[in-house]
């Protein structure tokens, strides 16, 4: 009972509980009203970040292949390490809207085509040096250069002219674009002295931490700036410490043994088993990432579009949604887009098993023999699992399908991009336009698919 009370009250201090709900549910499991409240005063206290000491957070998807080099970030060890040293112009806040970080003031001409930004002034870079608007301009000219193979490259394809003036940058893009503070959200942008041009993977930024420890594929550290911006904010903890654990079942033994504070990535299928490690609780947040099956469109067999809708056919989503993730998300539709964007579009009909239709799709398009599939759970939580049991609807539609289960380190280097069919995953985008930009515009850097159309 003392944990069901311990996580409900922690769950009011972080405002997805109403205070009476507590006390009701307290009372239901005999609890007094003096008892209950004293509770919420002690989660309400718990919930204010402490100054000092080593935080220490044990997370998956992290490779040798690693790099502080923002325009290479791919892998979420990397990504969110990023969050430690390193600031964006603009930072998405939880509801979905837009902060000011070294961007202090932003404003648009009336068409939305030429965009002000007024950078902050007084911050400073790791390395002493005070970031300029010249830094912003060189940061983004090498994200947006047509040479450039950053993630943030079909993004910023639209950029025209990036010029500084004073303290501002002055953005002029090719056509009208009310998004344009959302593109800047993105994490590859990372502002770096110079725009990173002669050290990229430098790691120094303007972050509340200092890089002291880059073993990519094994462990990250930094140390507090003491110079940093917005100190009485964020970084109160003297160290922090990333270990990468690509291991589901490590990840947890390391929380339980309290070999770190935190870990990411829980398997739907074990929630129940880690909401009972004492004084841990699990933050379940709805959003707009997804898991998927990509296929090389332009790839043999998979440039057969009667294929391609086989395979689309043959997937029981529902029974993936049950099995793999315990109901903890929604079936997908085979496009990026979900419910949680707000132009998403519920009129499309839902795609549904049907190993008839997807028989006839596959037996139209000619092919015949394996067809393989390379995953693992570095894609996703449960990716291998998930492999199989599409294997096992495939074969219903009289699909064979093999799968190969491939090394956690280097997936994302070496199947990822490269391999014509293996699982993937992909975080949510700020908006519907940057979604399809980053992953689906056929210059992209990162369309893995390789999907385009002229049209």
């Amino acid at each position: 009972m003392s944990q069901e009370l311990d996580y409900l009250s922690l769950r009011v201090a972080a405002g997805r509980l109403s205070r009476r709900e507590f006390l009701g549910r307290a009372t239901a499991l005999g609890v007094s009203a003096a008892f209950a409240n004293s509770l919420l005063a002690g989660a309400a206290k718990a919930q204010v970040p402490q100054r000092g000491g080593i935080l220490k957070g044990g997370l998956q998807g992290g490779a040798a292949t690693d790099s502080l080099d923002p325009g290479a970030f791919s892998a979420s060890v990397a990504i969110a390490f990023s969050k430690c040293w390193g600031e964006l112009l603009m930072e998405l806040t939880p509801d979905g809207g837009v902060e000011n970080r070294l961007a202090e003031e932003v404003g648009s001409s009336k068409d939305a085509k030429t965009w002000t930004m007024k950078i902050r002034k007084g911050v400073e870079f790791h390395n002493g040096k005070t970031v300029t608007a010249e830094d912003v301009v060189a940061t983004l000219e090498r994200h947006s250069d047509a040479k450039s193979k950053s993630g943030a490259l079909g993004l910023l394809g639209t950029i025209d002219t990036i010029k500084a003036n004073g303290d501002e940058v002055v953005v002029t893009l090719k056509g009208g674009n009310a998004d344009f503070p959302y593109m800047m959200t993105d994490y590859h942008l990372v502002i770096q002295p110079d725009g990173g041009k002669d050290g990229p993977a430098a790691g120094i930024g303007a972050g509340p931490y200092k890089v002291t420890v880059n073993e990519p594929g094994v462990r990250h550290g930094g140390e507090r700036f003491k110079n940093y911006w917005q100190g009485d904010k964020r970084g109160h903890a003297d160290q922090i410490e990333i270990t990468v654990i690509n291991d589901a079942t490590a990840r947890i033994s390391a929380l339980r043994s309290n070999q770190v504070h935190m870990i990411d990535r829980v398997e739907p299928k074990v929630v129940d088993l880690v909401k009972r490690i004492p004084g841990v609780t699990v933050q379940n947040v709805s959003g707009r990432g997804y898991y998927c099956f990509n296929m090389f469109c332009d790839t043999p067999p998979f440039d057969n579009n009667d294929l391609r809708m086989a395979l689309k056919l043959a997937m029981d989503r529902e029974q993936m949604l049950d099995k793999i993730l315990r109901g903890y998300g929604s079936v997908g539709n085979d496009f990026p887009i979900n419910e949680a964007y707000p132009l998403f579009s519920d009129d499309i009909e839902q795609r549904a098993f049907d190993p008839d239709k997807a028989k006839f799709h596959y037996q139209k398009s000619g092919h015949s023999g394996p067809i393989l599939l390379r995953t693992s759970d570095v894609a996703f939580p449960g990716a291998v699992d998930a492999a199989q049991l599409y294997q096992q609807s495939c074969t219903k539609a009289g699909i064979t399908i093999e799968v190969k289960r491939e090394p956690s380190d280097g997936y994302w280097s070496e199947v990822w991009l490269k391999q014509p069919f293996a699982t993937s995953f992909w975080t949510g985008r700020a908006t519907q336009d940057q979604a399809y930009s980053v992953a689906y515009l056929s210059t992209a850097a990162w369309n893995d698919t390789r999907f385009a159309n002229e049209k």
